[in-house]
């Protein structure tokens, strides 16, 4: 599997995430070429600030790993990370992270020290233009 089929089935939690009127912003956690997490945000849902695709992710990758680190997996997630998001990454020491949209006014990389853990990689903008696109158009919706 490449990194755009990953990001595509992000993609997919993203669009659930919309249908369920949330930011749709969706995640998968892969390890060894199978996904063992999927999410989307559910901070709506749950009423929960901290319920973020991310870290719903985290926690049902770590379930399925049986502990708290994710060393070895990739998550694929279509909007840059926040700050909070990337903190708990950093704490469950993700092996890589690909994002999709750059996210211009709270995503991790507008912090000036590093937020990551010192192995973890970092890819971002694969497919930026579909990620993007299903939250201008989540936005523009709500504005009507």
């Amino acid at each position: 599997m490449t990194d755009e089929y990953y990001m595509r089935e992000a993609l997919k939690e993203a669009q659930k995430a919309f249908i369920k009127d949330e930011v749709p912003v969706g995640a998968v956690i892969v390890a060894d070429n199978l996904i063992i997490a999927r999410a989307f945000n559910l901070t709506e849902t749950l009423n929960d600030v901290t319920a973020h695709a991310e870290m719903q992710a985290i926690t049902s990758a770590a379930s399925y790993l049986g502990g708290k680190y994710l060393k070895e997996c990739t998550l694929y997630v279509t909007l840059e990370p926040c700050v909070m998001c990337a903190g708990a990454l950093y704490w469950a020491q993700i092996t890589r992270i690909v994002y999709g949209a750059t996210d211009v006014k709270r995503g991790f990389t507008l912090n000036l020290s590093p937020l990551l853990h010192p192995t973890t990689t970092l890819t971002n903008g694969l497919l930026e233009t579909e990620c993007a696109a299903i939250l201008t158009n989540f936005f523009k919706k709500k504005r009507r």
